[in-house]
């Protein structure tokens, strides 16, 4: 039997079109409930917009995943998986940083848990926070989109972190609702 939090099950089959994508934490450990893995998701979307041409339709972080409606700017070098395993590796190699260097109630169990990840995958010298699969879906019709992009701006709400989306300081409900989010998205 395949580890879960290692298979592909989904693939980007056209590395430009737009997709709804799933990371998640291994083990749905409750990384992001601390500002500083979170600011370091939202710097490095930031980057990845500027310099690795991602286009960002909409976004939230969770405690434990984040969800984004996002594709490669076409006829760039960088494919949406290549932009992906970028944002991985570098959120990956930061917030392991700040866990080792910072205050952290949770250290030791952090980094046990993330190396019990690291282990398991053939792929890894030694830790593992995020899992491999990203749940790629292409976003094929308006329908869909729409879907999805709801399914994204009420998250916070059915989580019972706030009543109103646009009150979320993590996602990209405020965009939509006309005010000033902390990263600028292209509007569906």
């Amino acid at each position: 039997m395949q580890n879960p939090y290692f298979t592909e099950g989904y693939s980007i089959k056209d590395q430009f079109a737009t997709h709804f994508l799933t990371f998640t934490v291994c083990g749905w450990i409750d990384l992001f409930t601390r500002k500083v893995y979170k600011d370091i998701v939202i710097e490095s979307l930031k980057y990845t917009q500027k310099q690795q041409q991602l286009v960002l339709y909409a976004y939230v972080i969770m405690s434990n995943h984040m969800h984004l409606i996002a594709r490669a700017e076409e006829k760039q070098r960088k494919t949406l998986s290549d932009i992906i395993r970028d944002f991985k590796k570098f959120t990956h190699r930061e917030m392991i940083t700040v866990i080792k260097s910072e205050r952290e109630s949770r250290r030791e169990w952090m980094m046990h848990q993330f190396a019990y990840y690291g282990r398991k995958n053939p792929k890894n010298e030694a830790m593992q926070i995020w899992t491999n699969s990203n749940h790629p879906e292409e976003c094929i019709t308006k329908k869909f989109t729409d879907v999805k992009l709801n399914y994204i701006h009420d998250n916070p709400v059915r989580a019972g972190i706030v009543e109103n989306p646009e009150d979320y300081i993590y996602f990209s409900a405020a965009n939509y609702a006309g005010k000033k989010g902390i990263i600028d998205v292209e509007l569906l």
